[in-house]
């Protein structure tokens, strides 16, 4: 039987242009509800990807992203966003999208069917046997994720994938491969809707759960984030009066400030 995409089956529903209102929005929160549960049933999927990317990024390896269209504006949206939250480097966990830059706002025409670019690309990073690379396609049959995948495990290197479609092709090439299959989109084939939506909650499971597993959380607390804006000091600021029992706010952010983060200042205060 032929691959078929799920991502592209006609939606369950019919004639939007003429609901009201108020009917579009719960229909397509009703279909955003499906999103989570069929999540659940992915995480011991999940939970290998994670295993192996923490064992390697223990060893020294780095996290790549790599996607495009939406699959790969999300995968740098994640990555960027682990550096202010988890004071970890900006090349800990790297975003790479089909047609570069210009193509995190605009779109690249054909940039996705190219199935040479993705392993060029990633070469720009000097990605070796040490890394990990987490190719993204809610379709799962992108040629450019599909051939930068195919061309590290040629070269020794750990992959994985996240996409939307039962038996992908892009999940038959991953080493660790996680489905989410949500069914048929509320327009049919906007990927960027519920396709999207898995994406964003997996990877915010992957990261997240990687950065704890390393050690850059500690309690439920952001103890390694950037001091980057006003909100950010003050979170800080709150964490050191309430670790180390200071009742005097400018004293706090005068020492914190001076240590640069609440972990480091934690390690020059100790309670």
């Amino acid at each position: 039987m032929p691959f078929q995409k799920i991502t592209e089956a006609a939606s369950e529903y019919h004639n939007l242009e003429k609901m009201p209102l108020a009917t579009l929005l719960v229909s397509i929160n009703k279909e955003d509800k499906i999103v989570p549960v069929v999540i659940e049933k992915a995480l011991p999927k999940i939970e290998a990807l994670v295993a192996v990317i923490v064992e390697k990024m223990k060893a020294g390896g780095r996290l790549f992203y790599i996607g495009a269209g939406t699959s790969g504006r999300l995968g740098i949206l994640d990555a960027s966003e682990c550096p202010p939250t988890f004071g970890v480097s900006y090349n800990l966990i790297i975003g790479i999208i089909a047609g570069g830059e210009k193509a995190i706002t605009s779109a690249v025409e054909f940039a996705e069917d190219d199935i040479e670019q993705g392993w060029k690309d990633l070469q720009l990073h000097h990605v070796c046997a040490k890394d990990f690379v987490l190719g993204i396609a809610a379709s799962g049959t992108t040629p450019y994720v599909i051939g930068a995948l195919q061309k590290c495990n040629h070269n020794n290197i750990t992959t994985g994938s996240i996409c939307c479609n039962t038996d992908a092709p892009l999940s038959a090439i991953a080493q660790h491969a996680v489905e989410i299959i949500v069914g048929p989109e509320f327009i049919t084939g906007s990927t960027r809707m519920k396709s999207g939506t898995a994406q964003k909650l997996v990877l915010n499971m992957i990261s997240t759960a990687a950065m704890i597993q390393l050690g850059k959380i500690e309690d439920n607390r952001m103890v390694n984030m950037q001091l980057s804006n006003q909100k950010l000091i003050d979170r800080g600021v709150k964490m050191v009066m309430e670790k180390l029992s200071i009742l005097d706010y400018d004293t706090a952010k005068q020492m914190l400030l001076k240590s640069g983060s609440v972990k480091k200042m934690m390690e020059n205060y100790p309670s």
